[in-house]
Parts: structure tokens; C-alpha cells; sequence
């Protein structure tokens, strides 16, 4: 007896193609190629027909109407919930060691477009033996936290002799992969000093002796970065299930980071959008917006459909930058002058169009209502005449 061919999505998706075709309708290829794995997976491949008008009377339902102003229903949607957003800035997000803004904060942070958030941090992925090793993990973790020197050393002012001491700790050194020459190396790199070993400690002495210049020195040294990346001020290593080790940043510089050997770059994530358009281009920073606004969102209980949300993001990065949604960006670069003038310092804006000549072509929804004419959206946009009945006809 011939065994029965087992029917694969791609099949059961070239089917689809072929009803669709006959309808002379379009669905996206993602959309048929769930619906094809969902009809396997029920038991439903005989059912193609039924399965597609369904889908088809679904799409025409979530398709928004003719001059429809969806711009003002997406900020009631996301406005009305946010009036009931906590004003709460941190919140422990996952880690219980890390802060992260949340809440109202986070997400005027992110309509702002703000050029660094107030609380930056990263979820860093690791791949391969990195993920499942915990040494490994833990020398990917020392690449990416700075490293300063009052770290690994305690720094004594000798202030009769007017030399610096550093007494090295063993411990933390072999803790964070640090030899003695990587110190003396960049403290070598400060200007004016001469560096000279005394068994296991340092003795720092200066050319230009001075009680004022020795104190300079000693504050210089502590900060003095020795390994580690710019930015990264704390990290911590969690195991996650199914996940192995992930490491949680306290700041953020994702271009450097992702340089990093073990560091899975397809899946590392910042909350940092400005960082994430430079070195990723703009629709990862538009897709980042839409998760950020929407995880924001859904933290504090508040469904919004995420649609509005997206044309929050296309607006915000429609001409390939990362702008915000006030005066500086895309409210303040509106072309109505009484558009502008009605969100904000109203008589600079008017003042300025004076001076320049503009014209306000009355376009939009704000300026209509201003002078007292329909608005060109909904009903407002159809243009309808009706020819009066004459007397002979009833």
C-alpha cells in the first residue's frame, strides 16, 4: 500500500495562491503562510475556501475608510491611556539590581526622541559556548563593564614626599582578567607622570611637583579607565531559561558592544532609540519605537491597538531621522502657520509667518476649525452638490 504524502505549508500556501488568484484578491505571503500552518496543525487543509473568505471579510473589516482621521483616533488612543499612566520613574525590569524608567517618563521619553534616556541599559545576548558557559559569560561581561582604576587598587597620597602610591588588589584584578602591565600601560598614558614598581604596588611620582598638582593626579587616577567600554557602567549575568546567560548593562553603547566577540548582535537589544538608528538605520529604530511605546504601554495594564502606535513611529521617522513629535520636530516643521501657532508660543509663529510672507493653504484639521470652515476629513471631504427638483417633477 503507497504511504500518504504528507502535506507541507508550502503546499497548502501554492493552494491558497491559486483561490486567491481566481478571486483576484492579494493577501501578504506572512499572513497565508500562518493560516497555512494553523490549517495543518487543525486538521482544516480541506477547508482552503472557507478558511480564505473568512480571512478576506476580516481584512476588508480592519481596513480604515476613505479620508478617515486617523491621525486624531491614534492620539486619543494612546492620549486617553496615558492619562492613567503612574508618574513612577523606576522600576525594577526583570533584574532586581537594574532601574529603568517606566511608565508616563519613559514614554514622553520615547515621543520626545530624546538623545539619550535617563535610565539607558541593555539586554546582551550571547551566542554559542558563551550562552551556556559561565566563565565565558563572565569574560564577555568584563570586556563590556568599565573598569576604572579606584576598582582594582586603593590610591594613597603620600603628602610629605608628594608621591601617589597604588596598592593593586590581587583579587579583584584576577576577578576582572587585569594584568599588572595593562595598569601600568594606561597609566602611562597620563601626561606628566613617571610610573616605577615597587613589588606589587606602584609609585607614581610627578614633573611637576606641587601639593595642588599631586591632588589633580590622585583624582585623575581613580577615574582613569583601565578595560571596558565607554558608557557601560554596571553589568550583571543572569541565567535565563532556555536562554543560558544574558547580560544586563547598566548604560548603553551598542556599537561597541556588538564588536564584541560571543555578543549575539542579531537579538541584542538598547533602550537607547537615537543609538539604535545610527548604527542599525531607521526602520530598526522605527520597529524599537513601536516595541518600546507598546511594552511601555502593556507594563501598565493598557491595551492599545498596536496600529496606532505604528502610525506614531511612521510619522516620527517617515523622512529617514528619528524626529519628535513637539515643537522641534514634527508639530514645530507642520507647513499651516496656524496649525503651528495653535499647538505652541502662538504669537512667535505668527510674528515669523508675517515677516516671511507665508500662505496657509487650510489643509489641515486645526486651521479649518480656527477660521470656522468644515474640516476636509470624514464627511468634511466629500464634496457633494444636489441639483434642486423642478416644478414638474414630484
Amino acid at each position: 500500500m503507497a504511504k500518504k504524502k504528507e502535506i507541507t505549508v508550502d503546499d497548502v500556501v501554492k493552494e491558497m495562491e491559486k483561490i486567491l488568484k481566481k478571486k483576484d484578491y492579494f493577501i501578504p505571503y506572512l499572513v497565508l503562510k500562518e493560516l497555512a500552518e494553523k490549517a495543518i496543525e487543525e486538521g482544516l487543509t480541506d477547508k482552503l475556501g472557507l478558511l480564505i473568505d473568512k480571512t478576506i471579510e476580516q481584512y476588508e473589516k480592519g481596513k480604515i475608510d476613505a479620508a478617515e482621521a486617523c491621525g486624531i483616533v491614534a492620539a486619543q488612543s494612546i492620549g486617553e491611556p496615558g492619562t492613567q499612566m503612574t508618574m513612577r520613574t523606576f522600576h525594577y525590569a526583570g533584574v532586581a539590581e537594574i532601574n529603568v524608567t517606566l511608565g508616563l517618563p519613559r514614554l514622553i521619553e520615547i515621543v520626545d526622541a530624546r538623545s539619550t534616556p535617563s535610565t539607558p541599559m541593555m539586554t546582551v545576548y550571547l551566542e554559542g559556548a558563551y550562552k551556556v558557559n559561565s566563565d565565558m559569560a563572565k569574560k564577555v561581561a568584563n570586556q563590556i563593564e568599565i573598569t576604572r582604576l579606584h576598582d582594582i587598587a586603593s590610591i594613597n597620597i603620600d603628602v610629605e614626599n608628594l608621591v601617589i602610591f597604588v596598592e593593586l588588589d590581587d583579587k579583584a584584578m584576577e576577578r576582572k582578567d587585569i594584568s599588572k602591565d595593562d595598569v601600568i600601560e594606561r597609566i602611562k598614558k597620563l601626561k606628566k607622570i613617571d610610573v616605577k614598581e615597587i613589588g606589587k604596588d606602584l609609585r607614581i611620582e610627578l614633573e611637576d611637583v606641587g601639593y595642588k598638582n599631586l591632588l589633580l593626579t590622585a583624582e585623575n587616577l581613580k577615574k582613569l579607565k583601565i578595560k571596558g567600554i565607554d558608557g557601560i557602567e554596571r553589568v550583571i549575568i543572569r541565567r535565563e531559561p532556555e536562554e543560558g546567560y544574558v547580560i544586563y548593562t547598566e548604560g548603553s553603547n551598542l556599537e561597541e558592544v556588538l564588536n564584541i566577540e560571543g555578543v549575539d548582535g542579531k537579538r541584542t537589544t538598547t533602550n537607547d532609540i537615537q543609538s539604535v538608528a545610527r548604527v542599525l538605520g531607521i526602520e530598526a529604530a522605527r520597529n524599537m519605537i513601536i516595541n518600546e511605546a507598546y511594552n511601555t504601554l502593556m507594563e501598565q495594564g493598557l491595551h492599545v491597538d498596536i496600529r496606532h502606535i505604528m502610525l506614531v513611529a511612521d510619522t516620527m521617522t517617515v523622512d529617514g531621522t528619528v524626529r519628535a513629535i513637539g515643537r522641534h520636530g514634527v508639530s514645530g516643521e507642520k507647513s499651516s502657520v496656524l496649525s503651528r501657532a495653535a499647538f505652541e508660543i502662538t504669537v512667535n509663529h505668527l510674528l515669523r509667518a508675517s515677516k516671511r510672507g507665508e500662505v496657509d493653504r487650510l489643509g489641515g484639521v486645526a486651521e479649518n476649525i480656527i477660521v470656522g470652515q468644515p474640516i476636509k476629513v470624514g464627511t468634511g471631504a466629500v464634496k457633494l452638490v444636489m441639483g434642486a427638483p423642478s416644478k414638474g417633477r414630484k
